[in-house]
């Protein structure tokens, strides 16, 4: 047996699935992060193989927790994840009256864990804790630095928050130690296969103020639903045109927009307000400032078509002014191809290198100059929705797995 498969082998699948159930049962909605982080300090703090943990708030009552663990002698790698949770709203009113209806109790049904927040990403800051505890009950240590790196404020839907607070306080140094390493894994949930790519956003809030008018005297008015139709259908044509314009991903597919919600009238009269909302896909090699002045300009095109008063906000600023930017790691990283290798040999299965079908918070790794990837059990499709869930044995694996990459990367070394 190898050094890495006996870290492996050492995980305790029992352990770690009633550590992410009881990780489960602590609410951590943003912006209501700080129970939960309190809780990951001390399962770090109580482990024997981590040298320092601290808990530091980058906003009041909203902390980050950051690990350190191995020695100076292997590569070094930084393991991170995210500490909130999106409501459950949805959930409750989805399993009223049933045994899922406590979106955090965490139940075993048909070999998954239900619960809010189990896959988007508790499972992934336990599968961290567990495979950082084999090294423990292997007798060994890593030979390289691991750190870890827990932030608030990653999801987004509350308001005033989900911009990246504790992403954005951890890169500028306002939140613990800069986070520094050779490779970094950041564990939103891949189904287990490595995401080397990820998509770009923006979010657009368009609004047209024309001026209201009682039905029978149109021409009073200035309809601002009629500027607003025009509007939908630029955008839709613009969308056409970038699936002809931008080359499709390998990994990623096409680029496109995607209009989420439409305001407009209420009384009869003439519509003197309309309000739009869009997501914009944005591909590695694109240009997101490109991205939004195209889609500001359009927006003012139509309004100057049709004397309406225009405004554009960008309201989802993560790593850039307009959003979040996409972000590529070359498949023959080394990075890459050791977490590959591990996954090869826990499994015995051929590794998955895919694109991520969501924006997370990597590219802030990436301008400090720390390469980084996806990985982590869990369906992304399940998460943000009532069937919210997590495989057992998919949970045991990654772990596992994980487990194996980090003794190969760093090193293990007898204390």
């Amino acid at each position: 047996m190898t050094t890495a498969s006996r870290v492996a082998s050492a995980v305790d699948g029992e352990a770690l699935v009633e550590l992410v159930r009881e990780a489960v049962r602590i609410p951590s909605v943003t912006p209501h992060e700080r129970d939960f982080a309190l809780w990951v300090f001390d399962r770090i703090e109580e482990s024997q193989v981590f040298d320092e943990c601290e808990l530091v708030e980058c906003e009041p009552n909203r902390p980050n927790v950051h690990g350190t663990a191995g020695g100076d002698s292997g590569r070094s790698l930084l393991l991170a994840g995210h500490l909130d949770t999106v409501a459950t709203e949805d959930w409750t009113e989805h399993w009223r009256g049933t045994d899922r209806e406590d979106p955090f109790a965490s139940p075993i049904i048909d070999g998954a864990i239900w619960g809010r927040g189990v896959a988007d990403q508790k499972a992934g800051i336990c599968a961290i804790i567990e495979a950082i505890r084999a090294f423990d009950r292997a007798g060994l240590r890593p030979a390289g630095k691991v750190s870890t790196l827990f932030v608030c404020d990653e999801e987004s839907g509350q308001p005033g928050s989900g911009v990246s607070a504790g992403m954005r306080a951890a890169v500028a140094g306002r939140s613990g130690k800069r986070p520094e390493a050779d490779f970094a894994i950041y564990t939103e949930p891949t189904t287990s296969a490595i995401y080397t790519a990820q998509m770009g956003f923006l979010i657009a809030d368009i609004a047209y103020n024309g001026v209201s008018a009682y039905f029978g005297r149109p021409e009073l008015g200035v309809d601002a639903l009629k500027a607003g139709h025009s509007l939908l259908a630029r955008l839709w044509r613009h969308s056409e045109e970038l699936v002809s314009s931008v080359a499709a991903h390998d990994l990623l597919g096409e680029a496109f927009l995607l209009v989420t919600s439409v305001m407009s009238g209420g009384n009869i009269a003439v519509p003197g307000r309309f309000e739009l909302s869009l997501i914009r896909k944005v591909l590695p090699g694109e240009n997101l400032d490109t991205a939004g002045e195209q889609i500001a300009a359009i927006a003012q095109e139509v309004a100057d078509e049709h004397s309406v008063d225009c405004t554009v906000e960008f309201s989802a600023p993560r790593d850039h002014r307009f959003g979040g930017t996409p972000d590529e790691l070359d498949l023959d990283h080394p990075g890459v191809e050791a977490l590959a290798r591990s996954i090869e040999q826990v499994t015995e299965k051929n590794a998955r290198v895919e694109g991520a079908p969501y924006w997370s918070e990597k590219p802030f790794l990436r301008e400090l100059g720390i390469p980084s990837v996806y990985f982590a059990p869990g369906d992304i499709s399940h998460c943000h929705t009532p069937f919210e869930r997590l495989a057992i044995d998919e949970l045991v694996t990654a772990t596992r797995t994980l487990a194996h990459f980090i003794a190969e990367w760093c090193g293990a070394v007898d204390p």
